[in-house]
């Protein structure tokens, strides 16, 4: 691992409680978001997004609960280019440890038909947010650019030099479409980049329809991001965003080939996970990566006996260091190696006539076509084994 003192610090930005909540059965209380709030907090992310204040008294109430009770992270509001939006904003959380976001339009195709507006006002409405945030002393102002993976420069330009001569402190490079590929997104940041170079900061902000909103927020992030927004699991939009933990992991193991690193608290992700699928009712999805039930268990037989013997055979993502389990479950493609495994380990070693005995009652045969847990079956084996002949089996 990289000596963290010659690699570059990501921020995070959590969204889990605005873009993670607005997909469909998401909604969230302001009681259950300070919760999640103060959690997130715990693991160490730079800014949590509140929610959309003057959408609703429920996002209102839950950035004034957030606002008062966070200790570190600074809380973000997301605001339209309206002034009432941020006038707001303001009234719910202040202007100390306040960062609020402006929504830009960033393509022509949104200022037509989603806006209906000119580009030019899509570059005058976002100076005169930014410059109406600024005078209310909020210090962090960010412009979100909806849709800049699909704008043109002739727009994304000016939008983005003008805002930084009104104050704007960071922009938000959003993949809103899910469009683009790593290679495309890491060539947007330069983009951006050499428009609003350091200390201006840009964050990632990339969508999973095509399932690589986290490869394309590493390729933005090694091209010159200072920051990724994320959400817990990955839920948002569609097929929802960046998943918080699943670059937080990727940061912390390849540190030495992206030159970054994270300050995330690998082990506390999984708790603050389930409390979110509790608030929002989310089943545990089987196979995903770092969160899913079985994103460190194995039930195949040819892994099974190499991780027997070095769980690093198969096994790259350390499940201890998410606060996590390995399991070697037991179903009809696992071998014979994990029954005499178990056999040794409860003293009750067998020769290979006996092992095939076992092998068909307790693996090949067994009644249910679900897995079991590897300590399962060999408290099943020490009860049948326990004081009988192995031949009468």
């Amino acid at each position: 691992m990289a000596d963290q003192s010659q690699t570059r610090r990501v921020s995070f930005f959590d969204t889990t409680l605005r873009d993670g909540e607005q997909a469909p059965a998401n909604a969230m209380g302001p009681k259950d978001k300070l919760d999640l709030a103060l959690r997130i907090e715990d693991l160490g992310v730079d800014y949590i997004e509140t929610g959309f204040p003057a959408s609703s008294p429920s996002d209102f109430e839950a950035t004034r609960l957030i606002a008062k009770h966070l200790t570190r992270a600074r809380f973000t509001t997301f605001c339209r280019a309206v002034s009432s939006d941020i006038v707001t904003a303001v009234e719910a959380g202040g202007t100390a440890n306040h960062q609020i976001q402006i929504a830009a339009t960033g393509s022509k195709m949104h200022c037509e038909h989603k806006r209906r507006i000119t580009p030019r006002q899509a570059v005058e409405e976002v100076v005169e947010a930014v410059g109406l945030a600024r005078s209310f002393g909020v210090e962090s102002v960010s412009v979100g650019i909806e849709d800049a993976s699909r704008g043109e420069e002739d727009l994304l330009r000016p939008m983005t030099e003008r805002a930084i001569e009104a104050g704007a402190t960071c922009f938000v490079v959003a993949d809103t479409s899910g469009s683009m590929t790593p290679g495309e997104y890491a060539a947007l940041i330069r983009t951006f980049r050499a428009w609003a170079p350091s200390p201006i900061r840009i964050a990632t902000h990339c969508h999973e329809d095509f399932g690589l909103s986290t490869a394309n927020a590493l390729a933005g992030l090694v091209a010159g991001a200072d920051e990724v927004q994320a959400t817990l699991g990955g839920i948002g939009e569609r097929a929802g965003n960046t998943a918080l933990e699943e670059i937080a992991a990727l940061l912390a193991y390849k540190q030495d080939v992206t030159g970054l690193h994270t300050d995330i608290d690998l082990p506390k992700m999984y708790e603050a996970y389930g409390v979110l699928r509790r608030i929002v009712n989310l089943p545990e999805p089987r196979n995903k990566a770092i969160f899913g039930t079985y994103a460190f268990g194995t039930a195949a037989g040819i892994h099974q006996q190499g991780m027997l013997r070095n769980p690093a055979t198969y096994e790259y993502v350390e499940p201890e260091r998410f606060g996590r389990q390995r399991s070697i479950l037991i179903g009809r493609h696992s071998g014979r190696s994990v029954l005499r495994h178990l056999l040794d380990r409860i003293g009750h070693p067998v020769d290979d006539g006996q092992l095939d005995t076992l092998y068909r009652i307790h693996i090949a045969e067994r009644e249910g076509g679900d897995c079991e847990d590897l300590d399962v079956l060999q408290a099943r084996l020490q009860r049948e084994l326990k004081g009988c002949a192995l031949e009468a089996i």
